[in-house]
């Protein structure tokens, strides 16, 4: 237990009351310096002439009596020899044995000691009480502090973040630059007119460096920056959120100019009447309190707001506002020179081994947020040390980013030739099917060795940052996400439980080209349904959906044809080319991982077409210069694969009883 917070405590004043209580009570109840006798030995004394002077407190049932030669006894009795002792004493005073007579006492109550023992339980449990809430605030002296702010002041001591720790967002520190400037040279803004922004909004995917850019904000402000998260507002008890957000903006007015900065803002800015509290609840009042603050009647200038959050389209319409939040600066993934500028600032002072190039690594890792290129650097870091290594090696940062792309490598797990046989014809398939399509991203990486949950993977990575995607590239990804399946069917006659991750990937590319992309030629340029993940029970009770039934069941429709379309497309790539499919399972199964360059040289009696139709009709066969052969299905029959049905694989692969 931590002594020092324990003597703040109130358990210690608890602790010393009871035992000041428990003081008192014994000395008021003390005995002083009579001395216990027993009662018969009192009469005897009162019958022989020996007592001096006697004193009977009935209250307390007690006798005390004091000797001639000075010597104090007292004693007790039951109900009943009170009475008793009266009658002995006053005969024994008629007989002239009582030099000084004798006193019957009735005290009365004591009123102070009366009420602390009747306050006592009282007082304990405030204190108790006190003690908890004392907890809950933090400790220290907040105790019933509950409407103080909890915002942090970034004073000049805390290690500072510049704009030069940030890459890869260069818009957003480009207007976040000139919020700067107006806060250090106001004069040159004031002399044309212009106003601040009184909010800059920072928008984006988790991991892309909002929280970041604030830092650096704070570390370039040179004006008290109070940093907090929209979860400090609300609290158990009503009207403390409302309370918090006034005593801040108090605190950051009386210090004007002044940087508030309200990280994940959502938690407390989402859309009034989305749920079922009403204008009652507490995290509504606490949003109403910050719409006032930031431009309400009482306008106070000299205080930027800047807040944070990964999901702006679930705030209320009024916090975004022109005169609240005047900027919106969205804070996306970076692109390719955005990587490699992340990659150095995350580099710097590491010891990189000679050949290692980091351009390569941020081509490698398109989609990466800034916080996984940090974590693919710190990994390598971490595998290097663990390796007893001095230096990062470019094979330790390719293995860092499959570990932070697909986790840790599973060494341990154990599988029969037959699985990995399945796994690598699985793999094999999504990796043929990606070669031989135009639209298709270059396959980068097969590998049939588990990792995290995935028993094997396939890595394709696109030559270049893409923004847009056309139906063809859609229609390609479809087939190259059920060239795992397909092959499966086509050597194995059966399907297996590795495409479930595959088939949900498909059916959610499809459902989007039906319902948001207006893909469709039987639907048309139509988008159906909300499109919004994020569930409003209160908007959701009094929805209706925009479509009819048989509308939803053309889109079921349409999305299983694309579906099937793509299957067939994969399957015929297979069919094609299955001796390709052989030989590459044969080096998978031999050295279970291939690069680039190895996949490149199996795949070179692969002809990919410049070409190909943009797939209108969904459903029907495509146009093909390949002589015939079995379609899917045809060998499918009535749903079942017969056996030994299909191409029959290689003798060089063997069956195993597969």
């Amino acid at each position: 237990m931590d002594l020092k917070r324990f003597t703040r405590g109130p358990l210690l004043w608890i602790l010393g009351i009871v035992v000041l209580l428990l003081l008192v009570t014994t000395m008021w109840n003390s005995d002083g310096n009579f001395e216990r006798a027993d009662t018969s030995k009192i009469e005897t004394y009162i019958d022989d002439g020996q007592v001096k002077q006697a004193k009977i407190i009935d209250k307390d049932q007690r006798i005390e009596v004091t000797l001639a030669n000075g010597k104090r006894y007292y004693s007790s009795w039951v109900a009943g020899q009170g009475v008793q002792f009266a009658n002995q004493l006053k005969q024994a005073e008629k007989a002239g044995k009582l030099q000084n007579g004798y006193n019957v006492e009735v005290p009365g109550e004591n009123f102070l000691l009366s009420l602390l023992v009747s306050l006592l339980p009282l007082i304990i449990i405030v204190l108790i009480f006190l003690f908890i809430m004392n907890q809950m605030q933090g400790g220290g002296t907040r105790v019933m502090n509950f409407g103080k702010s909890k915002a942090k002041l970034i004073t000049k001591d805390t290690p500072k973040t510049t704009f030069a720790d940030v890459a890869g967002a260069d818009e957003a520190i480009e207007e976040l630059q000139e919020i700067k400037e107006f806060l250090q040279a106001p004069a040159k803004f004031q002399a044309i007119g212009a106003k601040i922004p009184k909010g800059v909004l920072l928008y984006g995917p988790p991991g892309t460096g909002k929280t970041l850019l604030a830092r650096a904000v704070a570390g370039e402000a040179g004006v008290p920056f109070y940093s907090i998260s929209g979860s400090d507002f609300v609290e158990m008890f009503v009207g403390v959120g409302a309370s918090r957000v006034r005593d801040l903006f108090e605190q950051a007015k009386a210090n004007a100019p002044a940087i508030i900065f309200i990280d994940e803002i959502d938690a407390v800015g989402r859309h009034r009447g989305a749920g079922l509290g009403g204008g009652h609840d507490e995290r509504e009042q606490t949003l109403n309190q910050l719409l006032v603050e930031m431009d309400g009647f009482d306008v106070k200038g000299g205080v930027i707001l800047i807040a944070a959050t990964n999901r702006p389209d679930i705030l209320d319409p009024a916090l975004l506002r022109p005169g609240r939040f005047d900027r919106q600066v969205t804070v996306d993934r970076p692109d390719l020179e955005g990587r490699k500028g992340i990659l150095r600032v995350h580099g710097r002072g590491k010891p990189f081994a000679e050949g290692v190039d980091l351009d390569v690594i941020a081509r490698r890792t398109p989609g990466f947020t800034g916080a996984d290129l940090a974590n693919v650097i710190n990994e390598a870091a971490l595998l290097t040390a663990r390796a007893d290594q001095k230096l990062i090696t470019m094979d330790l940062l390719e293995e860092s980013i499959d570990r932070v792309m697909a986790g840790p490598e599973r060494k341990t797990r154990v599988m029969s030739d037959k699985e990995k046989k399945m796994i690598a014809y699985h793999e094999g398939g999504h990796a043929l099917v990606a070669h031989a399509l135009p639209n298709s991203d270059p396959v980068h990486k097969i590998t049939i060795l588990s990792r995290g949950r995935a028993l094997g993977y396939t890595m394709t990575l696109p030559m270049e940052d893409k923004f847009l995607a056309t139906r063809s590239e859609m229609m390609d990804q479809l087939a190259m996400l059920l060239g795992g399946r397909a092959a499966e069917e086509l050597v194995f006659h059966e399907p297996t439980t590795g495409a479930s991750n595959d088939i949900e990937k498909a059916t959610a590319v499809a459902r989007r080209m039906v319902t948001e992309y207006g893909m469709s030629e039987q639907l048309g340029a139509r988008k159906f349904g909300t499109g919004n993940a994020e569930v409003f029970l209160g908007r959701e009770m009094g929805h209706e959906r925009d479509y009819s039934e048989k509308i939803a069941s053309t889109i079921d429709e349409e999305v299983r044809r694309m579906i099937e379309t793509a299957h067939d497309q994969a399957w015929d790539i297979l069919v094609e080319y299955r001796d390709v499919l052989d030989n590459l399972v044969l080096e998978l199964m031999e050295k279970e991982t291939l690069s680039r360059d190895q996949v490149l040289g199996i795949f070179a009696p692969v002809v990919v077409k410049e070409h190909r139709p943009s797939y209108a009709g969904y459903g029907k066969r495509l146009p093909s210069d390949r002589p015939p052969v079995l379609t899917r299905k045809e060998l499918h029959g009535n749903g079942a694969l017969p056996a030994g049905a299909g191409v029959e694989p290689k003798d060089a692969i063997p069956r195993d009883g597969a």
